[in-house]
């Protein structure tokens, strides 16, 4: 039985060791590690861009290298800050992903994990307070009273506390002042917070990553699925819309939000940590301490913008899989890549690594069986037939179809030439006869005009032309006085 209880034990360390969180603090440059990932990343700053990061890295092995601490091989690694950067990405500490047009890293759970055991353990004394035992005595009581389901004895705790209340409340209305608290204690309460705090992101990193490997399973799950395309949709759309019920850390954070998603209560949590930080057992606090105080509105935020991001991109991507579901497609393009992984495979374990790769020159060709080699003239046999004589009258089927035609040109010429040496346009226009005072005589007669000779005055002219409709319309130009065909021929 000893022996079974310590295999046990010993298992369960063995498995807590190959969690990157605890591979990341025993490794041989694990305060390198620790130092660059709380330097790059911060509350305000929790993704990084990809190039950004490389050249922070960079400069701060430049600055360790500087320093000397690169003569102990055991210090700090080598190679470049890229390198470096894509190694982590590979064990689980940092996780690229795209926002908008930009690759970022962001940390990992584990990687949160790593650094907050690390500032509990290197950020100041951690010790038994009546803060923290009250903190746990509190969450017993807690758990009790809603673990209770016997109404009489949860009426009679609550009996109790409101007895309590009103015996506060009468003491400081008769007495008028309170009793203070001891700075000591106070600054207990507040190490507590942080302490508290400290864990919120590495809580939060969980849930978001809980999501992400949940729409992974799902997608993966989707592309060896071959039931009909109508279960299938009706199944994993369901599961995109309820994502975040999906995993046992969705379903505590979305209990969670009931108390964290109302803009107010973190607008008060903010204006709570200010009060506080204006008192004065405030000044017993480092410097750091006052910084983490004051950042845990901003960490709860970002927190809860990280998951529900989370959770809106994996609804997205699960939708847009569904949408495009075909299994027939789907298994060709899985087949394909594991051609290209084993290809790939086969050659990175030839006989040597160096061996020169032969490099594809051209394109095949693809055979497209005969094309035409030439092509026709496209230039027209013979010119085509002349026109018809001007002087021959075009015959039109139905008389409507001239009415609605061009200019009246030879019938306006012929009105023209009887108007006298110089006419107002207008007033030109306005007694002709019906059939030539259509819009498009009142161009042809600027036409004739401009060909004749004329000139423009500063006044407006307004005219009322007639369709062959029986619809009239109000067209208004610059006044043109215009000469006679004979005084233009005479010029």
């Amino acid at each position: 039985m000893s022996n079974t209880r310590a295999e046990a034990a010993y298992l369960r360390s063995l498995a807590a060791f190959r969690t990157p969180t605890l591979d990341l603090l025993h490794r041989r440059y694990a305060p390198f590690v620790v130092a660059v990932l709380s330097i790059v990343f911060t509350v305000d700053r929790p993704t990084v861009a990809v190039s950004d990061a490389h050249a922070e890295v960079g400069e701060i092995l430049d600055e360790l290298r500087a320093a000397g601490y690169d003569e102990d091989e055991r210090m700090l690694p080598t190679g470049s800050a890229r390198e470096i950067c894509r190694y982590w990405v590979k064990v689980g500490w940092l996780m690229p992903q795209i926002e908008g047009d930009v690759e970022v890293y962001r940390l990992t759970a584990h990687a949160v994990g790593a650094l907050e055991i690390t500032g509990r353990t290197g950020g100041g004394r951690s010790r038994v307070s009546n803060s923290r035992v009250r903190t746990l005595l509190d969450a017993v009581e807690r758990l009790a009273v809603d673990a209770e389901a016997d109404p009489e004895v949860r009426l009679k705790r609550l009996v109790e506390e409101r007895d309590a209340l009103d015996a506060e409340i009468a003491r400081l209305a008769a007495s008028g002042e309170s009793d203070p608290v001891d700075d000591e204690q106070l600054l207990e309460e507040a190490e507590n917070v942080l302490h508290l705090a400290r864990e919120l992101p590495a809580d939060f990193s969980r849930v978001a990553e809980s999501i992400k490997a949940m729409q992974r399973d799902v997608v993966a799950d989707l592309r060896r699925d071959v039931r009909p395309t109508g279960e299938v949709l009706r199944e994993y759309l369901e599961r995109g819309q309820h994502v975040m019920q999906s995993t046992p850390e969705g379903r505590a954070f979305a209990g969670a939000l009931r108390l964290l998603g109302d803009p107010e209560r973190i607008d008060d949590l903010t204006e709570q940590l200010h009060t506080v930080l204006a008192q004065p057992f405030a000044r017993l606090m480092d410097a750091q301490q006052r910084g983490e105080l004051d950042a845990i509105g901003r960490r709860v935020e970002l927190g809860v913008q990280d998951v529900l991001t989370a959770q809106r991109r994996a609804s997205h991507v699960i939708s847009g899989q569904v949408s495009t579901h075909d299994p027939v497609r789907d298994r060709q393009v899985d087949e394909l890549l594991r051609d290209v992984m084993s290809g790939l495979q086969a050659w990175t374990n030839g006989p040597s690594l160096q061996a020169p790769v032969e490099p594809v020159r051209s394109l095949p060709m693809a055979t497209m069986g005969h094309l035409r080699q030439s092509l026709g003239d496209i230039r027209p046999p013979a010119a085509p037939a002349p026109l018809s004589g001007l002087d021959e009258e075009a015959d039109f089927l139905d008389a409507d179809t001239r009415a609605w035609g061009g200019p009246r040109y030879a019938e306006l010429e012929e009105y023209v030439a009887g108007l006298g040496d110089e006419f107002d346009l207008g007033d030109a226009f306005e007694g002709a006869q019906d059939d030539t005072r259509r819009p498009v005589d009142l161009l042809g007669l600027l036409e004739i005009a401009h060909r004749n000779g004329m000139s423009e005055g500063d006044e407006v002219s307004v005219v009322e032309a007639l369709r062959p409709d029986g619809t009239r319309r109000r067209f208004a130009f610059g006044s043109v006085t215009a000469r006679a065909a004979k005084e233009a021929d005479d010029d």
